[in-house]
């Protein structure tokens, strides 16, 4: 596929960006492209709002999966783009766009040149919240094509176009959200003594969070606790009733997330008591850490280093994705994409540089033809 057409998809899903399981046009426009270039040997199921294209192979031993993430995030765009979001307040700030773009490239590829195993291609909604990947595999459709080995990517703003990054083993944290509810009870702020002030219980509870890590946690067990935003109260003149607190917890480990959550619950106890309120915590959406399988990211890296591209041994980082879950279950790697941008993930400014859309339909259209050549 010519990178023109890839830069009018990718521009096209720039413009309508959905939220988690409500990516209905992005699936519409993703089904209208494959039906287009679908032969006899491509089958198609939808599952919710994703999509499964299973392009049968000309001798098949195995199944071998590729995923992509569908869904955008509650961001404003503010790049300027002639091919800005349409959608108030939602914008692919994540690259989503460019994922499904690259995998539609490659599933061209697959179908115009065969391979001998069959290849089925995610399109997986919801990857930024609420999680899509886990129930998506729990499903029949996905069950009754369940691949034997899997590989994603994820676009990287701090790379140049042209670099592929990867590594054994752990590369991204388990994550997990965190809301923290506190109800009390309101009043006039002249008299607190009738009341129960949920944003001081909320603002000691902040507080003391940050020691969470720093002396409950085995120092060399990374991890992170952030509290991104508080609200509490109506007027300044009146004690605040109820209280919330929104954050994430990270760890390179799923133990450490076990004991810091049980922490959690500990201090939310204690602070019941003694500020006499109630307190409630939801942990949200919580992902598995993507732990890549080392014989396939070894492959990788050689498809790369035969290519004219660079390949770099990325480092472990603490963004969190759901297609850990698949990993868990299902040998296989992710790698980063690198796209070029001043602006990380998730900026309203994220611009990345549209060359690497053939670079990444080129890198992933290779690795299925020497993954479907090798005997695993």
């Amino acid at each position: 596929m010519e990178l023109a057409e890839l830069k009018e998809i990718r521009r096209d899903l720039h413009r309508i960006p959905e939220l988690g399981f409500q990516e209905w046009k992005t699936q519409e426009y993703l089904l209208r492209f494959i039906h287009d270039i679908a032969t006899d040997r491509v089958l198609i199921q939808t599952w919710k709002t994703g999509i499964l294209v299973k392009v049968s192979g000309l001798n098949p031993k195995k199944k071998i999966g590729y995923r992509a993430d569908i869904d955008g995030l509650p961001i404003e765009e503010l790049t300027g783009s002639a091919f800005a979001s349409t959608h108030e307040g939602k914008m692919h700030a994540c690259g989503h766009d460019f994922h499904m773009t690259i995998a539609l490239g490659a599933l061209k590829y697959v179908i115009e040149h065969p391979i001998q195993d069959d290849v089925v291609f995610v399109f997986q909604p919801a990857e930024e919240g609420p999680g899509g990947a886990f129930p998506m595999m729990q499903s029949e459709e996905f069950q009754r094509w369940k691949p034997d080995c899997i590989f994603a990517l994820h676009v990287a703003p701090e790379y140049s176009v042209g670099t592929i990054a990867s590594k054994p083993g752990l590369l991204f944290a388990n994550t997990s959200e965190l809301y923290i509810d506190f109800i009390g009870k309101g009043g006039h702020a002249a008299f607190p003594h009738l009341t129960k002030d949920m944003a001081v219980a909320a603002g000691s509870f902040i507080s003391q969070v940050q020691h969470v890590v720093s002396r409950s946690m085995d120092p060399q067990d990374s991890a992170v606790v952030t509290i991104g935003k508080m609200s509490s109260g109506h007027v300044q003149n009146a004690i605040a009733e109820t209280a919330r607190l929104e954050g994430t917890i990270r760890t390179l480990n799923p133990e450490a997330m076990t004991r810091i959550k049980q922490k959690l619950e500990k201090m939310a106890q204690g602070f019941e008591i003694s500020h006499d309120c109630e307190i409630k915590l939801d942990y949200g959406s919580n992902y598995y850490q993507v732990y890549n399988d080392s014989d396939y990211v070894q492959l990788f890296k050689a498809v790369v280093e035969q290519s004219e591209f660079t390949y770099l041994g990325a480092k472990k980082a603490m963004t969190g994705e759901d297609f850990g879950f698949m990993l868990k279950e299902i040998p296989g790697f992710m790698f980063w994409l690198g796209v070029d941008s001043p602006y990380g993930l998730h900026n309203a400014k994220l611009s990345p540089k549209e060359e690497a859309l053939g670079v990444g339909v080129k890198i992933v259209s290779q690795m299925l033809k020497t993954i479907s050549s090798k005997e695993y």
